[in-house]
């Protein structure tokens, strides 16, 4: 039988209602497709599953409320961030890859020269 066919059985203070596991299973499986390492090797292949194989563990922290909010704010101030530090390691690429195209053109004009003065 797999995990989700399982009756979910939470532990004690684990967890206030199913609806929550459904978020932090849907949050941590959204991590785990954008390339997050799962905390160990599992014999699951689908994120939803290891999400809550993770979850069930007790291998997830999780937090409510105003720290939540505050928690996102600050995921969310990083997450854009890096896509400004990528962005901007994207067109410092492009401009390289200019200045090279631009100096792969150089003309060698010496040998004109030699012959205008008469080396040749």
């Amino acid at each position: 039988m797999e995990i989700i066919e399982l009756p979910i059985e939470l532990k004690g203070d684990q967890l206030d209602s199913r609806y929550r596991l459904c978020i932090i299973g849907a949050q941590r499986a959204r991590q785990l497709m954008e390339g997050a390492r799962a905390s160990e090797d599992t014999k699951y292949l689908k994120a939803t599953t290891v999400a809550v194989e993770e979850f069930l563990e007790g291998e997830l922290q999780y937090v409510t409320g105003k720290d939540a909010r505050v928690a996102q704010r600050e995921a969310r101030k990083v997450r854009e961030e890096m896509q400004r530090k990528r962005a901007l390691l994207e067109r410092e690429e492009e401009i390289s890859n200019e200045i090279k195209k631009d100096l792969s053109v150089y003309v060698d004009d010496s040998l004109r020269q030699a012959e205008s003065i008469g080396l040749r």
